[in-house]
């Protein structure tokens, strides 16, 4: 080690503060440039400012946080555009930044549900989801492509199936697509036509409660990000990397330092939006094309009062047409009249192309099958399109067929002793998840830290 780093480590003062922000740097501390203010992106230059590195954090859009996008355009009602929840509490290293940054949680549970079924279903005698048979016929074909060599999309699978049985009515029909969508396509965002049947359920979870935050996400990524050196504004187009060092190039702007912390979502990654010179190593550009990228939107609708049952968390909706708004959360519980609709993967897609008006009338089509004609419109509505924005291309990242936990192995490692990686579609055990993010940008840091 440098006579240099050696110093530096040493004045790290002891009485760091929250996370353990350093607030004395030595001049001759290495330098990191961190590539993005999301919950990874912020999570390692906390750790790292904590070590006495020098760090600068650009950022491309004019805000912090990423995917984690609290919107207050409402000012007595907080709503998350991105990431909404901590998915199990325990042990989970988001409840105890939670608990730092001091951000009240209100729980929701997939138990408390209703069912909705469309006017045509229900006149063919279809009274539910038929949940337990879909989810033995979806093991069924899991099961069996397991037991294959080459990897299957879900849908395959399913259909390989499906052509061993006699043709099944509309309502069954159906009652999978819904199946299908609600447990697959809103939970990993990719489509089953992308899904991988040979890893789709290789992720871990946390145990205990699903946590809403009533004033949204973005509480703990501006906790994270208090004392840090950030540039908003700042659009990376090149990553320049030798020996002696690294150069960032922005459209503005150009960067200088001994390392850089790349936290792009994968969706930038596969866009080639940030060119890397030289070239990043072949089995890095692999794992990129190999995992896919997801799209999961939202649509929250708020009115002048809940017409809902105030007491039911989610309001599922079954019809014949696959992905249409299946899945609603109400906000009811949190003191405000919203119903938040959402859209996933190839229904997503479809409706980004769509105008704001479309949208919300094919939303207020639904809702009206569901609580009845009389209802009123929405007094206002808040839009997502994640897909089409420049600085993700989707929500999170899911197991694409052919991926393997091994990809974002490879996505994560280090590059060069130079170029080190983060992010939620870097974490093999929990991608597609704020924790998984937070936890990729400490691993980040901490490998940071070992280099010589």
């Amino acid at each position: 080690m440098p006579s240099s780093r050696r110093y530096f480590l040493r004045t790290v003062t002891a009485g760091a503060l929250g996370l353990g922000y350093s607030t004395m740097v030595s001049a001759n501390a290495p330098s990191v440039l961190v590539l993005g203010a999301g919950m990874a992106g912020l999570a390692a230059a906390r750790h790292l400012s904590a070590q006495g590195f020098q760090v600068t954090v650009l950022e491309g859009r004019e805000r912090i946080g990423g995917r984690i996008y609290t919107s207050r355009l409402w000012s007595d009602a907080p709503v998350d555009l991105g990431a909404s929840w901590i998915h199990g509490d325990e042990d989970n290293p988001i409840t105890e930044l939670a608990n730092q940054a001091n951000a009240k949680r209100v729980a929701t549970s997939y138990d408390s549900a209703e069912l909705y079924i469309a006017p045509e279903l229900l006149q063919q005698g279809v009274t539910d989801t038929a949940e337990d048979k879909m989810e033995r016929l979806v093991d069924k074909a899991l099961k069996q492509a397991s037991d294959l060599d080459q990897d299957l999309s879900l849908r395959t699978a399913v259909e390989r199936v499906m052509r061993d049985r006699d043709s099944t009515s509309l309502g069954s029909k159906a009652q999978l697509e819904f199946y299908l969508n609600s447990r697959y396509e809103q939970e990993y965002s990719g489509s089953t036509r992308e899904l991988s049947a040979h890893t789709i359920d290789e992720d871990e979870e946390f145990e205990g409660d699903e946590l809403l935050f009533p004033q949204g996400y973005g509480q703990l990524t501006d906790y994270l990000a208090k004392g840090l050196t950030i540039k908003t504004g700042q659009v990376v187009k090149q990553v320049a990397y030798s020996p002696q060092g690294v150069s960032v190039t922005t459209q503005n702007a150009q960067y200088s330092a001994d390392y850089v912390l790349v936290t792009l979502p994968l969706g930038v990654l596969k866009r080639n939006s940030v060119q890397f010179n030289p070239p990043l190593p072949t089995n890095k550009q692999q794992a990129i094309a190999r995992l896919g990228m997801g799209v999961l939107d939202k649509v929250f609708f708020r009115f002048d009062k809940v017409f809902w049952p105030k007491d039911i968390d989610w309001h599922e909706y079954l019809s014949l047409r696959a992905g249409r708004w299946v899945e609603w959360v109400s906000f009811a519980k949190l003191g405000v009249p919203i119903l938040l609709g959402f859209n996933a993967a190839e229904r997503a897609r479809e409706l980004e192309l769509w105008s704001d008006q479309a949208i919300i009338e094919d939303g207020m089509q639904v809702l009206r099958e569901m609580f009845g004609n009389a209802i009123p419109s929405p007094k206002a509505t808040q839009i997502t399109r994640w897909a089409r924005d420049p600085f993700s291309y989707g929500s999170y990242s899911f197991n694409a067929v052919g991926s393997t936990k091994q990809d974002r192995k490879v996505l994560a490692s280090t590059v060069a002793g130079r170029l080190f990686w983060a992010g939620e579609a870097t974490h093999s055990e929990y991608p597609g998840t704020v924790h998984g993010a937070y936890l990729s940008g400490i691993a980040a840091a901490k490998r940071l830290l070992k280099q010589p």
